[in-house]
């Protein structure tokens, strides 16, 4: 998803959820801090581009996700097909205070031979 972002665009910024969002996911005992989260995207980032195009944005609640959302700076979004239905919130949110729609991205899930979904959850589950 990174990749994809910041091959369309300049500048990213990338929203991180703060555990109290995360609390109420499954074997939510296994991830890791916020730290060691965000050490780990710059980690990644700087593997392969500039850390100075990205920045990252702690996200402690949807007021959060739909401030930054509103910024007339922001052009779009890269999403899961599982957040879809959440960045259609976002950008019908900005149309209401007279801001241009965001652009979405859609990253297709990846499954895996059983035709299942690979997700955070799901590795989580088999640690």
């Amino acid at each position: 998803m990174l990749k994809v972002a910041l091959s369309i665009s300049e500048e990213v910024e990338i929203g991180l959820t703060t555990q109290n969002l995360l609390e109420k996911k499954q074997h939510s005992s296994k991830l890791e801090e916020y730290k060691a989260r965000a050490e780990s995207i710059n980690e990644f980032v700087n593997s392969f581009t500039k850390l100075s195009r990205i920045n990252i944005v702690e996200i402690r609640n949807w007021k959060d996700m739909s401030r930054y959302a509103q910024s007339p700076d922001y052009e779009g979004l890269v999403v899961s097909q599982e957040t879809y239905e959440n960045a259609l919130m976002l950008s019908k949110e900005r149309e209401e205070i007279g801001l241009n729609p965001l652009i979405l991205i859609i990253i297709p899930l990846i499954k895996d031979k059983n035709n299942k979904k690979i997700s955070s959850t799901s590795i989580r589950s088999s640690i």
